[in-house]
This record gives C-alpha cells, structure tokens and sequence, in this order.
C-alpha cells in the first residue's frame, strides 16, 4: 500500500505544487490504484509517475471547489483514449454527477468503459472483501467530506513448525487450518487449526480529510490511523485566515492528530505563500505532534503491514 501526492498546494496550481490529488496504490492488495481528488492536470502529474491511468479504478472527491475536481473530464477522456477498460467509479458531494456529465456531454466525450458516478453522505459509502471506505462530513465553505479507507484484518500466519512437531504432515489441508477450521487427516485424527493460528493482522488506516477548519469528525475518521493526510494552509498566525476560508493551520492539523493517535501525520494544500518556508509549517506541528511531515508534489508514502511508514 503506497500513497503518492500528485497535487499538493492550495488554491491554485503554482510552478512548484499543482492542486490537489494523490493516489492510494493498492496493486499489491488487489491489482489497482484509487485516487482522491483530481485537480486541474492532474493527469500530467500522473505522465512523471509509474502509476498507471488505467489501473486506476476509483476517484473519492472531498468537494466540488475548482482546485479539487477540474481534472476529472480530462482525466476520464484520457482514460479512455489509453485503452483504460475496468469500471471507474465516481464517489463525491451532491452535484459531482451534474459535473461529470454535463462537462462529458459538451465535449462530446465517449467513454470506452462503464463510469458510475455516486453521490455521498455520512456513513460507509463502499466495502467489498478487502476494504471499507467511510465519509463524514467536514467543516469548510461547502459540503466537503472526509474519507477513513481500513484494510480489513487478516488472519494470523499458520505455525507449520508447531503442526509438523505434532506429526501433522503438510498437504492441502492446510489451507483450511489456516482459515481456523477442524480437519480430519487420513488417519482419524481431528485437528482444530484455530490452535495453531496467530492473532489476526490488524488491517492498515489511512485517513483523508478534505479542506476543513478543525472538526470532531475529522478526529473520528482518523482515529487509530496508520497516516493521516490533513490539510495545513497556513501558519498559525494565519489563523484568522484559516477561518475565514474555512481552512485549518498546521497546529490545528497536529491537534487533529494527537487527538486521534494517530501514527503519522502529513501536511497538504500548502499556501503557495510558504514555497520555501514549509519549515514553519513543519515546525509549528511537531512541536504538538511531533511524527508530522508535510507532502511534496510526487512524494511517495509506504504504509508498511507491520504498522509503519516511510516517505521517498
């Protein structure tokens, strides 16, 4: 599981960050990629990347300002044009729909794949055998939400060792020990795999919350997070500002994840006004949650099974 930034600044794109979107690479977990947010050329962000437009299969959309959905059309049309033939869907705030099709229809853009577009409330908006995805609404201008993707926990290792030196020999029927169930080997005996089973892995967290002022719902959705991606527009002598255009300080993102435990944080939406200066940004958060970094365009983030990270 990796998280790679492709837009990372606020507002408006700049020389140095475009706006908002990353990806959450799942290849290894299940054969794709999903994406969050899609900012105006995000897709040429995606041209510098190994990741693979096709292979991308979902786009979780926090809002419906510029910065964070002017890509899609351009996207989806790409899309289509490299070949792209897995379903796509669409997850976003009422009027995402509206969005997508009209901008769809003008520009006479066909699509060589099944797109489906959902519109979003509170609660878990998907879930299949791997993941749950859950969204709440957060704190900014307009309707904007936060999502929580949780892997779902894994049954422990089988301890061959342990079966081995009760005279249980390998075959076929492992599996089924591995799943907790009783078998019967070809000599009558009945062995119960739940006692040679470890506890289950817990599956990892990953958190990404909108634009936002600081709010209780950003805390629940990240509680317990393996990383936390939350916005940190300004400083906190900003904070007026913050407010204002329903934003949140980079104290603030750090008091989100202190409250929430969880194992990392990192910094987005940058103000282009810090370019240079991200020190204070990163400053002004470890000094309240010290496990805080902010993201650079590109920058790729492993969420590691055994409950760590590492950034490149």
């Amino acid at each position: 599981m990796e998280l790679t930034f492709l837009g990372t600044g606020a507002g408006t794109p700049t020389k140095f960050r475009n706006v908002t979107s990353s990806v959450l690479n799942l290849q290894k977990e299940c054969g794709v990629s999903w994406m969050f947010d899609c900012g105006e050329g995000t897709q040429h962000q995606l041209l510098r990347t190994p990741l693979r437009l096709s292979r991308i299969t979902k786009l979780f959309v926090t809002h419906l300002h510029g910065d964070h959905i002017f890509g899609i059309p351009g996207l989806l049309s790409t899309r289509s044009n490299h070949g792209g033939e897995l379903p796509f869907t669409v997850f976003g705030p009422k009027g995402i729909a509206d969005f997508i099709q009209t901008s769809l229809r003008l520009s006479e853009s066909r699509m060589k794949y099944p797109v489906k577009i959902q519109e979003i409330g509170e609660g878990l908006i998907f879930e299949d055998a791997e993941f749950t995805v859950e969204a709440a609404r957060v704190d900014h201008r307009i309707e904007c939400f936060g999502f929580r993707i949780r892997e779902k926990d894994r049954p422990g290792a089988l301890d061959a060792a342990a079966l081995k030196a009760d005279g249980v020999p390998a075959g076929p029927h492992f599996a089924a020990l591995k799943r907790g169930e009783t078998v019967t080997l070809p000599d009558g005996r009945q062995i119960d795999g739940a006692r040679y089973v470890g506890p289950n892995l817990p599956g990892r967290i990953v958190a990404i919350i909108g634009d936002t002022r600081p709010h209780p719902a950003s805390v629940r959705l990240a509680e317990g997070a393996d990383v936390l991606v939350h916005e940190a527009t300004f400083t906190r002598d900003r904070s007026g500002m913050a407010a204002e255009y329903g934003h949140s300080t980079a104290r603030q993102a750090a008091e989100i994840a202190r409250q929430a435990g969880v194992r990392c944080l990192v910094m987005t939406h940058v103000s282009a006004r810090y370019q240079g200066a991200e020190d204070a940004l990163l400053q002004e958060a470890r000094e309240l949650f010290p496990a805080s970094d902010y993201a650079d365009d590109f920058m790729t983030l492993a969420v590691e099974r055994k409950r760590g990270f590492s950034m490149n």
